[in-house]
């Protein structure tokens, strides 16, 4: 009927089917209307997929270079293609702003095929010097030469986040078919309609049936079946630390090759001599950038206390600034949270925090907020800018991934000080250093135990390796770094 929202289909080995279990809805998490309906995906459709890739596996790994990077180009293309219809659902879906959702999410989509369309022409052998070797028992004297090759793993389960669905799946679906790999996906519960559109972007590509497949489901059967499959010979996830931690645990039963980007706690050092504007715009990012739901943002203001009330002012007007609200508005900048649930985990954050005697500057939740913040819209789950200040390290706002458009500052007296509160939290993933001496900047950043440290600025950079250290992750991918990440090393030795 008009107006239904549609009911979506799985994706396996090239066709679709029911979800073996049903369906559930997904909601627009700014109107709290229903999007669509995902499938639920039983037992048996997870391992319909995983048998589909691992058939798909023996000749998509004995495929060319070129053949390989000619299909991820055609992906690329198709993907801007229907740009018109993927945006929409995809902003619906996750409540992204209209500008994140068509500048920052389906074009990095299409780019990062492209990137490894050449990623699959990159060399993936590399000779080793030889080496005379004296005759032995074992064999004969000679000189003996090797190389080191990259060879797919195998499968791979793609574990995938709800901030940046089809970005983030697109990050591991396109290095992990450029090298070989076939690829089983599940993504979030909460919006996975676009991940499911991939599908007919493959089939009009001509992609070979069962090298991507995707299941999908309200819960964490699907996913716990990809990791308990002895069929899957990889899980790459994204999420939370303490999933990742099961994944690792379950993992281990069928000794899977892990590649776990897990949670974050970024701590922006904001040294005495440091540009404030700069800083400002960098730690306000975690107000601007997609309501916070980003395990890079700087979320932690460390600064010298010769610059905090100036700094706490400072973020206080670039909280107040921000135009909350519907994210279809063009002039949009905070939208809604994914879900109802994750708003009222935000706000128990706050809440938390106040209780322990914490100070709110900007924001804040429903029931407690600043004089001067603006009424939120009337459906939707928004949680605005919010600033803490007397903050202490042993809070769990300090201490812990709250995943929203929170802030808190905290001050210090010395660089020691600053490292150490740096580095207290079990997290090591993103963290920022600003200082007019860049040369001091550089120094002090290899004292962080933080996978990423940006130096000045909050821009990424895509050809870096991208992971985390401590309770972050396991592995690093980005750039060719993820032609690593995908493939075993292989050495071939022979003797002349």
């Amino acid at each position: 009927m008009p107006g239904t929202p549609a009911t979506h289909q799985l994706f396996v080995d090239g066709t679709w089917r029911e979800g073996g279990d049903g369906s559930y809805p997904v909601v627009n998490p700014a109107t709290e209307q229903v999007v669509g309906h995902a499938p639920e995906a039983s037992a048996t459709d997870v391992a319909d997929a995983v048998a589909a890739a691992r058939r798909a596996h023996r000749d998509w790994s004995r495929t060319s270079p070129a053949e390989r990077a000619a299909l991820l180009d055609r992906i690329a293309d198709a993907v801007l293609d229907h740009a018109a219809e993927l945006v929409p659902l995809l902003q619906a879906e996750t409540g992204a702003t209209l500008r994140v959702a068509s500048s920052m999410q389906l074009p990095v989509v299409a780019d990062r095929f492209r990137r490894y369309a050449r990623g699959a022409r990159e060399p993936g052998t590399a000779a080793l010097a030889p080496q005379p070797v004296a005759a032995s028992p074992l064999a004969p004297g000679g000189l003996t030469n090797a190389v080191a090759v990259r060879r797919p793993v195998g499968v791979v389960g793609c574990v995938t986040s709800y901030n940046f669905p089809i970005v983030n799946l697109a990050g591991k679906l396109a290095p992990a078919l450029a090298t070989g790999n076939t690829v089983v996906a599940k993504p979030a519960p909460q919006d996975p309609l676009t991940c499911l559109r991939l599908g007919e972007i493959f089939q009009e590509a001509g992609a070979p049936p069962g090298i991507f497949n995707v299941v999908t489901g309200s819960g964490a059967a699907p996913g716990a079946a990809l990791v308990a499959s002895p069929d899957v010979d990889m899980i790459s996830f994204t999420g939370s630390t303490a999933v990742g931690r099961r994944i690792a645990a379950d993992g281990g039963a069928t000794m899977k090759r892990l590649l776990l980007e897990l949670g974050g706690k970024g701590a922006a050092v904001v040294l005495a001599d440091a540009d404030l504007p700069t800083a400002v715009a960098a730690i306000g990012s975690t107000w601007a950038f997609h309501s916070g739901q980003i395990c890079t943002a700087p979320t932690r203001a460390l600064v010298h206390r010769s610059r905090y009330q100036e700094l706490v002012a400072a973020l206080a007007r670039y909280a107040a600034a921000l135009p909350v609200g519907d994210p279809l508005r063009p002039g949009t900048v905070v939208g809604p949270l994914i879900s109802a649930a994750h708003r009222d985990r935000v706000e128990g954050y706050i809440s938390g925090a106040l209780a322990e005697g914490a100070r709110l500057v900007a924001g804040g939740t429903r029931k407690e907020h600043a004089a001067d913040a603006a009424p939120l819209p009337g459906t939707g789950f928004y949680v605005p800018p919010t600033l803490l200040t007397e903050v202490t390290p042993g809070m769990a706002v300090a201490r812990e991934e709250v995943f929203g458009p929170v802030v808190v500052v905290l001050p210090f007296d010395d660089e020691e000080q600053a490292v150490e509160l740096a580095n207290s939290t079990e997290f090591g993933l993103y963290d920022y250093v600003f200082s007019g001496d860049t040369a001091r900047a550089y120094a002090l950043a290899g004292r962080l135990r933080s996978g990423s440290v940006g130096v000045n600025t909050a821009q990424r950079h895509a050809e870096t390796p991208f992971g985390g250290f401590k309770q972050s992750g396991l592995g690093r991918d980005g750039g060719s770094y993820a032609l690593d990440a995908y493939t075993e090393l292989q050495a071939l030795v022979w003797q002349s």
